[in-house]
């Protein structure tokens, strides 16, 4: 049944740290009816800190340390906003962040961690700080794979002898030694001795670091960093093509430039993690200082505070009262020694071993399958008495978003055999990308409707994509786009929350109109079920715009953009598709594709691939110029990881009516009947003219690929 509680509210989580990760997964097991969740973080993932020395050691993937943001979000209900936040307007209630208009919010968290970007002559040219770990971690494999390959030599310096700068320096050495390479790592330290640590668990530190050949340069004071070498006051140079810092934690400087209340640019928090004055906003993790209970800096205490900043978030949205946080004084410090070994100290206690890293070992692989063990949401059982066919239809997979969601070709074909004979100045109708008429002029206007079932929950992403998708049948007949009118249903939300949407729906809209050179002209909006967006678009052309009906014997076929969108959307619905290959697809399809229409638009023949796969709009080619079609499989462009979820029986549920609505015999490759939304423009035209295009593109930044050629036939497609 569907859920009518209307969206009340705003809640803006500002950063993927720990606690907020931890707040999603709360959240989608016991949402709170009436409020609207947002999460804005930089990139699709957030890295673990506790696996992070294991990463740079090279005992885990890439995979292993990084909190699938995408994932959680889906599971919570929540958008996400790939972006940085930049600054808050305390006033207005809104996050300022990069390349997007304001989000607002009625409650507000922050959990952005710190930086270890340090002040130093020549840091920010030759050095990269140890946080945002991400990153750090991208820098090292990139050096990493250097050295492994005599690019660069193994030379590298850490600055800070604290716990996590002795760490990273030996996980490093530890993963260039396995690699067989002799490293040469030195830690910088400005005080007297390694500190962090107690007499007991520092003499074991420095007995792992001598094992490893790290050197210790202790009363250093850093005069400047240079390219190959940092150089040091009253001291030789330390020889470095890989400097890190980790001297500290650092906030972030845009923290400083609001009015919020610090400590060294720490934010100021209470002891129910609100912001001191404000209980609209929370702030949780290493940007927080907690003045009631000062602690030094450790992801152990963002994971203890996440269970009360669940609560309180909850109840500052409806009303309830707060709880307190009392984060514990003594905390056991697990610090890996390069190798699959491990220190633990607590209370000045300390031991060493490879049993003490499995044991941290276990620790992390449990707090990372917590985050990655999502239960799948069912639907509530059907009635027991149905009428005939509903048990079938509510038996296939939950219906996609998109252009999966798309009444099938064969059905809709049927339904347009009924529409009158076009006349007047109507010069082609159904059929085609889009209507043609004539104006009086003398040119031509096309003109087209598209409409899209929400695929995320952002409205700014999901405009652009609409109006992206919309936009594609005026670039596939070579026209210049001219006006639009949208067509909106949003959620059932109260008046605050609906001119919050609608604000951000047509700022977005606008700017990738103005973009192709159009102009959003109105619409119309009402409120219903769930978010709807879509378009009608006109478009002019001085000539007969370019049809389906054009291609020619010898003709190539050029496409712009990959396939397996549908998929990919797919396995996002059920959350099993990788936050980096949904954030990429997504941001493919949100690029607006004028530059690629206007080099196309000498084609004998285009469309735009949508909603019935690849190999429907090539038939569509095909049927209406009297041809067959030979497709080069390994021409094909497909997004990253669509071919492993597709042989994974992933689908879209459109898939299986465009096969069989394509009447392609001998072709097995589910992907080429995969509904595209926001597709490429796929273009007949002669190869010498294709290539010029297909260069043409790349100098542009955009993408373009021959994918198969056409001969004289009645519609046939091969796929060698």
């Amino acid at each position: 049944m569907q859920n009518d509680v209307p969206l009340t509210r705003d809640l803006v989580l500002v950063g993927g740290g720990h606690a907020h990760a931890l707040v999603l997964k709360a959240w989608g097991m016991d949402p709170l009816p009436g409020a609207r969740l947002t999460v804005i973080n930089p990139g699709p993932t957030a890295p673990y800190t506790g696996m992070l020395p294991g990463h740079v050691a090279g005992h885990y993937g890439r995979d292993d340390l990084e909190i699938d943001l995408v994932r959680l979000c889906r599971h919570a209900g929540a958008r996400l906003i790939l972006s940085k936040a930049t600054g808050i307007d305390r006033q207005a209630h809104e996050i300022i962040v990069d390349g997007r208009g304001p989000v607002a919010y009625d409650i507000a968290s922050i959990d952005i961690g710190i930086t270890a970007q340090m002040d130093l002559p020549g840091f920010a040219d030759h050095a990269v700080g140890a946080k945002p770990l991400d990153v750090y971690a991208a820098r090292w494999r990139d050096f990493l794979d250097q050295v492994t390959h005599g690019k660069a030599e193994p030379k590298v310096a850490v600055i800070g002898g604290g716990v996590a700068g002795c760490e990273l320096a030996m996980a490093m050495a530890f993963a260039m030694t396995q690699a067989g390479i002799s490293p040469q790592v030195t830690v910088i330290e400005a005080g007297p001795q390694i500190s962090g640590v107690g007499p007991r668990a520092r003499a074991m530190l420095l007995s792992a670091m001598t094992d490893l050949g790290i050197g210790l340069r202790l009363n250093a004071r850093i005069e400047r960093i240079e390219a190959q070498q940092v150089l040091l006051n009253d001291q030789d140079p330390v020889s470095a093509r890989f400097c890190v810092g980790a001297a500290g934690a650092f906030p972030h400087e845009w923290i400083a430039q609001t009015d919020l209340p610090q400590k060294d640019g720490f934010i100021e928090v209470g002891p129910d993690l609100s912001i001191a004055g404000d209980n609209t906003l929370f702030a949780v993790g290493d940007c927080a200082h907690m003045p009631f209970a000062p602690r030094p800096k450790a992801g152990v205490f963002a994971v203890r505070a996440a269970p009360i900043l669940h609560a309180n978030l909850r109840a500052a949205l409806s009303g309830g009262r707060t709880r307190t946080f009392r984060p514990q004084k003594n905390y056991l410090k697990l610090i890996s020694l390069g190798g699959k070994s491990a220190m633990a100290e607590k209370y000045g206690l300390a031991f060493a071993g490879p049993l003490l890293w499995r044991w941290k070992n276990r620790i992390d692989q449990a707090f990372m399958d917590r985050l990655d063990e999502l239960p799948v949401m069912k639907a509530p059982p059907a009635p027991t008495q149905v009428a005939s066919g509903v048990q079938e239809i509510l038996a296939d997979k939950p219906l996609c978003g998109g252009c999966g969601a798309k009444v099938g070709g064969g059905v809709l074909s049927d339904a347009l055999c009924d529409l009158p004979k076009i006349s007047g100045d109507v010069v082609a109708g159904a059929g085609d990308d889009a209507a043609i008429l004539r104006t009086p002029g003398g040119g031509f206007q096309v003109m087209s409707a598209d409409h899209l079932r929400s695929i995320v929950h952002d409205p700014v992403q999901m405009t652009r994509i609409a109006a992206v998708h919309a936009l594609g049948d005026v670039w596939a007949m070579g026209a210049k786009p001219q006006v639009a009118l949208a067509s909106l249903i949003l959620p059932r939300m109260s008046a605050a929350l609906q001119a919050r949407t609608l604000r951000e729906i047509t700022q977005s809209a606008t700017e990738v109109f103005h973009t192709a050179g159009a102009q959003l002209v109105g619409g119309h909006t009402t409120m219903g079920a769930e978010m709807t967006i879509g378009f009608t678009v006109t478009g002019t052309h001085p000539t007969m715009p370019i049809t389906v009906t054009g291609a020619q014997p010898g003709d190539v076929l050029v496409l712009t953009r990959p396939i397996g969108s549908g998929v990919i959307m797919a396995a996002h619905m059920q959350g099993s598709a990788e936050g980096r290959i949904v954030a990429n697809a997504l941001q493919i399809m949100e690029r607006p594709q004028h530059r690629e229409a206007e080099v196309l638009r000498q084609a004998h023949a285009m469309t735009d691939v949508t909603g019935f796969g690849l190999a429907g709009h090539v038939r569509a080619i095909c049927l209406a110029s009297g041809l067959d079609a030979e497709l080069w499989q390994s021409a094909i462009p497909i997004y990253p990881g669509a071919r492993a979820l597709s042989d994974r029986g992933v689908a879209s549920t459109l898939m299986p009516s465009n096969r069989a609505d394509a009447a392609v015999a001998g072709i097995e490759d589910a992907l080429l009947f995969d509904p595209q939304t926001a597709g490429g423009l796929l273009a007949a035209m002669p190869r010498k003219d294709a290539e010029r295009a297909i260069a043409a593109l790349a100098k542009l930044g955009c993408g373009g690929h021959i994918i198969g050629r056409l001969e004289t036939g009645a519609g046939t497609i091969t796929l060698i």
